[in-house]
């Protein structure tokens, strides 16, 4: 029997691929290279059992099965890449993710251990198209580790820096205990075997003799329950010896004064049966004095609550009594408190937490035995973020808005490379300055001796700028230019236009009446600034001049009813049709200076929405027929729109962010604020009404240049 026939059958013999779909078995037993085909495995067989029984314990489903074996063996499949993505497209993604974790392990490595290593678990987030791939991945580094021992130190290193930095936090945002801890003292054991084996010295017994303990207390505490007629669920752990050890370096105390060596859990239905609870414990075993926490009557600043206490348990050994109710439970796990964010001092991003609590809830799911098709059908919609995560050439991840350009990840950089930007290559080739970044894109931005922004990045129309923080700093650029090299500036950018369109000898005055310019020369300045485009300023004097002729040509009319406030319809223009019913859409709410498009809707005129907006766009190519030319007329007054501000949560924020939007001549109409988990951060929800898109811009710029403020963004 050939090599390959021989592992091939070792390989389908393995716990757990049992499961593997007849049709995938076949097309492992019917491969291109044949019985003669050179063997070569991404894994040892031993590595690839060991994971397969990792994720057989955490009840994975057969297409994680699936994809963890044929990535192991992923050259010999590789020939049928395009009939696996054909009649088997879920397998084909979690391949494609563990595919791509690839680019992350290789950019720690690259690296070395150094750096943001939040933002390389982040990009791991981001670049796999199903969340299942990271259970797959904990239970590959889980087998790795196991089989350390017979590598190089300098791998053993490596892979253990690896686990370290990325597998476990996942394993601990995850909530997957039985992975997370023996991931954390796997690589803690290569890291600091000193350390580690002092620890493991002074414990009184191995980790499986302290699991029976926790059962044996676990057993007790439950009948004393019953017998006081408390409905209790209570499980328990022993801790593991690199938590013990973050512990004391955290609290700075000695291994003797740790009493949550073992620990129970008691979960129970309301308030009153928590200290009911508590009272039977204390009955039970003798308390250790000053080891009593109420977080219930004086909840975390995170809003964790639940009782905690130390007693002398069985056998004179100290034991840690957790408290609480199921509801508690809930949001310390997965809400605001959650345990994840307490250790790792998370940063309250709401994708972030969004997408890990839709990923425990599908781990939960596989292990009730229920069906989690919508669960995951959902995720596209509910778990899209707004940030794409790129690199810079030395391996440091950068979090920019979705749609962001090389311009914007410029400036993200240093004001001053964005100045000078020149050219851009992403993966290596070069690409225009509107290329859309994606997550994984490696920059390398071009640079000129000299800063010489120009001017045309500042039109949205063209898509240099997703970002209003580049934005603003471009236009901080040419404030700084003298005025007279602006009215220069702006003086030939409008004669071109005007020139284009025959406008040569017009009157500026209605442009000047419209824009609230006090001069020809401020006018100047404001296209110049971007504040307003050339093609506005054109459009202004053509309507002005078609006004006047119509006026001239008209019979003399009785004298007009005093002028009511402009209707609606008159904020726009619908090219080539007349007398349109006109109203701007909700979902994006555009401004004056944004760039706009319309959808004929039955019955309710035609719908004004950003030229951006998903919802029309996704009209658009439904039904193209529908979709109409708009542009902005006389939009003049004020218009309202929601703001976000996300920032630390210190005195005297708000009053700082409501002087500021009074110095820019906006209106706060509305404001209210939420708590971003217990990180001290808080986001403030304004409803603001501006004249136009370019004052908004500049606001949102502003509001980021304020101290503690992180983030500001149209809401």
């Amino acid at each position: 029997m050939s090599e390959y026939r021989t592992t091939l059958q070792a390989l389908l013999a393995l716990p757990g691929a049992g499961t593997l779909a007849p049709g995938l078995r076949a097309l492992l037993e019917t491969h291109a290279g044949g019985p003669d085909a050179a063997v070569h495995m991404e894994e040892p067989l031993p590595v690839l059992a060991d994971t397969l029984d990792a994720l057989a314990r955490l009840q994975a489903d057969p297409d994680m099965i699936a994809a963890a074996v044929l990535h192991a063996v992923r050259e010999w499949v590789a020939p049928l890449a395009p009939e696996i993505r054909k009649q088997h497209p879920p397998i084909d993604a979690l391949m494609d993710g563990l595919k791509a974790s690839g680019r992350v392990w290789a950019l720690h490595a690259e690296r070395e251990g150094r750096g943001n290593q939040e933002g390389l678990r982040r990009l791991l987030l981001a670049m796999v198209r199903d969340l299942r791939v990271v259970p797959i991945l904990l239970a590959q580094q889980l087998a790795r580790m196991r089989a350390a021992a017979g590598l190089p130190e300098s791998d053993r290193m490596a892979l253990a820096r690896l686990t370290r930095d990325i597998h476990a936090p996942l394993a601990n945002r995850l909530g997957i205990w039985q992975l997370k801890w023996e991931l954390e003292d796997l690589a803690f054991r290569q890291l600091e075997p000193e350390t580690y084996h002092r620890i493991a010295g002074l414990l009184d017994d191995k980790r499986r003799g302290r699991e029976r303990y926790i059962e044996q207390v676990r057993q007790q505490l439950a009948e004393a329950m019953d017998a006081q007629g408390i409905r209790a669920e209570i499980d328990g752990r022993p801790k593991h010896i690199y938590s013990i050890w973050k512990k004391m370096q955290r609290k700075g105390i000695p291994f003797g004064e740790l009493y949550d060596l073992r620990a129970v859990r008691v979960l129970v239905d309301d308030v009153a049966a928590c200290y009911a609870a508590l009272g039977v414990v204390h009955a039970l075993w003798t308390p250790i004095p000053s080891e009593f926490d109420d977080y219930i009557a004086r909840p975390k600043r995170n809003d964790y609550r639940s009782l905690h206490t130390a007693v002398v348990g069985p056998e004179g050994k100290t034991l840690e009594v957790q408290i609480r109710t199921f509801q508690m439970h809930e949001q310390a796990e997965l809400g605001v408190a959650a345990h994840w964010r307490y250790k790792e001092g998370g940063s309250g991003d709401a994708a972030l937490e969004r997408k890990i609590e839709w990923m425990r809830r599908l781990l939960e799911s596989h292990q009730e035995g229920g069906g989690d098709a919508a669960l995951a059908s959902a995720l596209d919609t509910e778990l899209s973020e707004d940030r794409i995560y790129v690199l810079t050439p030395m391996g440091e991840v950068i979090d920019l808005p979705r749609g962001a350009t090389p311009l914007d990840f410029a400036y993200h950089v240093h004001t001053m490379v964005g100045h000078r930007c020149r050219g851009a290559k992403v993966n290596g080739r070069i690409v225009p300055l509107d290329h859309q970044l994606a997550s994984g894109d490696r920059v390398e931005i071009l640079t000129g001796k000299t800063a010489e922004p120009r001017r045309d990045w500042l039109v949205a129309a063209n898509g240099y700028l997703a970002s209003a923080r580049s934005r603003e700093k471009v236009r901080t650029w040419f404030h700084k230019l003298d005025r007279a090299r602006n009215e220069q500036d702006g003086r030939e950018l409008l004669e071109r236009e005007f020139k284009r369109l025959g406008l040569q000898n017009a009157d500026p005055a209605p442009a000047l009446r419209k824009f609230r310019a006090a001069s020809i020369e401020d006018l100047y300045v404001h296209v110049a600034l971007g504040d307003v485009g050339p093609h506005q300023v054109a459009r202004a004097l053509l309507e002005h001049e078609a006004e006047a002729k119509r006026e001239a040509e008209a019979p003399p009319a009785a004298p007009r009813p005093p002028r009511r406030r402009p209707s609606r319809s008159a904020e726009f223009s619908v090219v080539g049709l007349d007398n349109l019913l006109v109203q701007v859409a909700r979902c994006c709410n555009p401004l004056p200076g944004e760039q706009i498009g319309g959808y004929l809707t039955r019955g309710r005129g035609v719908s004004v929405h950003r030229r951006d907006c998903p919802a029309y766009l996704r009209l658009a190519a439904r039904e193209p027929q529908r979709a109409l030319p708009v542009e902005w007329g006389d939009a003049g007054g004020r218009h309202e729109v929601a703001v976000a501000v996300e920032g630390v949560d210190r005195k005297y924020l708000l009053k700082d962010l409501t002087n500021l939007i009074a110095q820019e001549d906006a209106h706060v109409h509305s404001i209210s604020s939420e708590r971003l988990g217990g990180s001290g951060m808080v986001r403030l929800r304004l409803q603001v009404r501006v004249e136009d898109f370019g004052q908004l811009a500049r606001l949102l710029a502003r509001m980021e240049g304020i101290a503690g403020v992180e983030r500001a963004y149209r809401g």
